[in-house]
């Protein structure tokens, strides 16, 4: 008997994408989600009206092509970050993660190579493999931390073209000092990229790497709407460097890579920036609830800087994935061992989490 032909044989796939599996968290349909970090609020009725008033005035004109360069979403990020950072300081993209690999594109490539501190978000090897970048894992200790002499001792050995840090780093929420990140730009010659995608959920005394780029000229920070602005379905992320490395971000984007409609509801989004911080303060006590009970269970949770806390050391985390599932409710299983992580929601969904967890059987 003839196997079956599978059609994708015939297709020249590069070898080394062969065998991988597309990134993404599992989209199920459960009444409490708290597994892909998602700002649980909706868009407040007042930036809802102004995201529908700014959508009408550039419908008519979707005969053209939006600004190539998105110049005035640029001057308004600007004003936002601060720290005297004009609008070509700023290059923005759909979702951070896409101005991520636009520094790939530009700064990595076939012959160099990327390094992270694992544990580290996940995406940032499959964006470094997908544009031919090699990649090189280092190491955080057992408690996720990340100290100056230990950064550099890594990057003197792994001596990588770009090296990727988070702050708060995900999926351990811990957030990195400025003494690690200024460490880890002193010993390299390559590139630097600080991941601050959950910035805003910082406790007390957290600070941004955007304030050594003036120090540091080949340190680039990138950030997101999609957290702490609630705006995950609009994909608007951003990168924050000197002048010179937005210009060599152009050589590699898309033309009119961010239509007219992405630039306006931004726009309309940043106009409501008090708005959209009072949730933050709202998701940070939930987090600090969800740290402190879970503590209380006896399970270990970092300090969190994010929206989510990590939380375990469980005998067998999968179960209790599915213990959890079984309940309607959905965390993440982060592949690291004993651990599992957990959004902040809304009260009522913490609610319904600490009261599926304390129905766990006890010795999970």
């Amino acid at each position: 008997m003839v196997a079956p032909i599978d059609p994708f044989d015939d297709l020249p796939l590069r070898d080394d994408l062969r065998g991988l599996t597309p990134y993404g968290a599992p989209q199920l349909d459960v009444p409490v989600r708290l597994n892909t970090n998602e700002n649980p609020y909706p868009v407040p009725d007042a930036v809802a009206d102004s995201i529908e008033k700014a959508l009408r005035g550039v419908i008519r004109d979707l005969d053209r092509y939006p600004d190539r360069d998105a110049v005035a979403l640029r001057e308004d990020l600007a004003t936002y970050v601060g720290h005297g950072m004009t609008a070509e300081n700023i290059w923005v993209g759909n979702g951070s993660n896409e101005v991520q690999h636009h520094a790939l594109l530009a700064f990595g490539g076939n012959g160099r190579t990327a390094m992270g501190f694992s544990p580290g978000y996940s995406l940032h090897p499959l964006l470094a493999r997908a544009t031919g970048t090699g990649w090189m894992d280092g190491h955080r200790t057992r408690d996720f931390a990340l100290g100056p002499e230990q950064a550099k001792a890594q990057v003197r050995v792994f001596d990588p073209d770009i090296v990727f840090v988070c702050s708060p780093n995900n999926p351990t929420g811990t957030r990195l000092e400025l003494e690690t990140v200024a460490a880890i730009c002193g010993e390299t010659p390559g590139v630097v990229i600080v991941d601050e995608a959950y910035f805003e959920f910082g406790r007390e005394g957290t600070r941004s790497a955007v304030e050594l780029i003036q120090q540091f000229p080949r340190l680039l920070v990138t950030r997101t709407l999609s957290k702490a602005f609630g705006m995950a379905g609009a994909r608007v992320g951003y990168l924050v460097g000197r002048p010179h490395a937005i210009e060599y971000l152009k050589l590699v984007r898309l033309p009119y890579h961010l239509s007219s409609l992405t630039q306006a509801v931004a726009r309309a989004a940043l106009a409501h920036s008090s708005a959209f911080l009072g949730q933050v303060e709202l998701i940070k006590s939930q987090r600090d609830r969800l740290a402190s009970s879970l503590r209380e269970m006896g399970l270990t949770v970092p300090d969190s800087d994010a929206n989510f806390v990590l939380f375990g050391q469980f005998n067998d985390a999968k179960a209790v994935w599915q213990f959890l599932l079984d309940r309607g409710v959905l965390v993440r299983d982060v592949g690291i061992p004993g651990y599992l992580r957990v959004t902040a929601g809304t009260p009522d969904e913490v609610d319904a989490f600490l009261a599926a967890m304390g129905q766990l059987p006890d010795g999970s």
